[in-house]
């Protein structure tokens, strides 16, 4: 059996393929809410190896970074990055909500979504070693 932090990297690499899935038949919402999804695990991953606790069953990226302890060491850029997903995993869920983001998402928005989310998984994945 997998140790449980490879099970939320494997996660992680299966969700960035269906991400790409959705991003071609351009499902743009459900393209943005598994970035967030992906960046979400690989969090937990970091919680898992730091702190060898189970992570809490939260979605909020910057608390699950900072559980981890790793918030500290992130760049400006990534802290961003972790702030702008944060829309597409709570808001997208509700209907007053949905249409806005839909809105603001398109192709070019959502490719750079998913380069930044591998980037940041690579970064994540070189802090445990993987």
């Amino acid at each position: 059996m997998l140790n449980k932090v490879e099970y939320w990297l494997d996660s992680c690499d299966d969700d960035i393929k269906v991400a790409k899935s959705m991003l071609e038949k351009k499902h743009y919402l459900w393209a943005g809410f598994l970035c967030h999804l992906v960046a979400e695990k690989a969090l937990k991953a970091v919680i898992e190896n730091n702190t060898n606790e189970t992570p809490p069953k939260i979605h909020d990226l910057k608390k699950l970074a900072t559980k981890g302890k790793i918030y500290d060491n992130l760049s400006e850029e990534q802290k961003t990055f972790l702030d702008r997903l944060m829309p597409y995993q709570i808001e997208a869920r509700y209907p007053e909500y949905k249409d806005r983001i839909a809105k603001t998402l398109n192709d070019v928005h959502c490719k750079q979504l998913l380069i930044e989310t591998e980037e940041f998984l690579c970064f994540v994945k070189t802090k445990l070693g993987k």
